[in-house]
């Protein structure tokens, strides 16, 4: 089988670093979504503006390289959740290292653009993907059916992510608007950095809105270091 693109989802994040590990951790991201110019017309979007939610089918498209191998692919991997040290069964998780690389997402609709120059646009909040990710279909949020709050969730019921305290320098805060301010430090405080590190002199970098930000952690803190002080380093 095979399956294109009905769209593309644009967003501040241009690289995978930084990225929210599910859908709904950072309510204040905003992104779009565009479509192709078979789907750009509003009569496939008639009736969506009467929902809150929708769910998105998309593509891990940066990770493709990453499962090819002479063995197959490999149906166990290490969630993040975990510290990355413990395996667990591919279907069991949402690593993005899947078979057929397809993901899965809950976004809210923020506004739906009716008429632009690239037809009708999606923007939403709280997504997980990365600028430029394929959308293969969207579908509907309907709480009736897709929503179980009393369900089971595995291993993630005792293991939750600790959000760092975050502290951002008045030198970078001035040079962002107070929505982007926001947002930056919702993602932060999710600890951008793979689980295994635990090294407070290292500095990470992170892109958001073109601008790099660059940070350290220590003791369940991320400092941001503004450009001026890195160039010191």
């Amino acid at each position: 089988m095979t399956i294109n693109p009905i769209g593309y989802f644009h967003s501040p994040l241009t690289t995978k670093f930084g990225i929210p590990r599910q859908s709904g951790l950072a309510n204040n991201l905003e992104g779009y979504i565009s479509f192709e110019p078979p789907y750009r017309h509003a009569e496939g979007l008639r009736g969506l503006e009467d929902f809150d939610f929708i769910w998105l089918i998309w593509d891990f498209s940066e990770n493709h390289h990453e499962e090819r191998n002479s063995q197959g692919p490999s149906l166990t991997v290490r969630p993040p959740l975990l510290g990355g040290n413990t395996r667990m069964g591919v279907f069991a998780t949402r690593s993005p290292f899947r078979p057929n690389h397809l993901g899965l997402s809950s976004v809210r609709i923020r506004q739906i653009e009716w008429d632009t120059a690239e037809g009708p646009i999606i923007h939403v909040t709280g997504a997980d993907l990365m600028d430029g990710t394929p959308i293969y279909d969207i579908k509907p949020y309907l709480p009736y059916a897709d929503c179980h709050p009393e369900a089971r969730g595995g291993f993630t019921d005792n293991h939750v992510w600790q959000k760092l305290q975050v502290v951002i320098p008045d030198q970078v805060q001035e040079s962002l608007s107070s929505e982007d301010l926001h947002t930056l430090h919702e993602l932060l405080e999710l600890d951008p950095r793979p689980q295994y590190h635990d090294d407070p002199e290292r500095v990470y970098g992170m892109t958001f809105k073109g601008q790099d930000y660059h940070f350290r952690v220590s003791q369940g803190t991320l400092t941001v270091i503004s450009p001026a002080s890195f160039n010191k380093k």
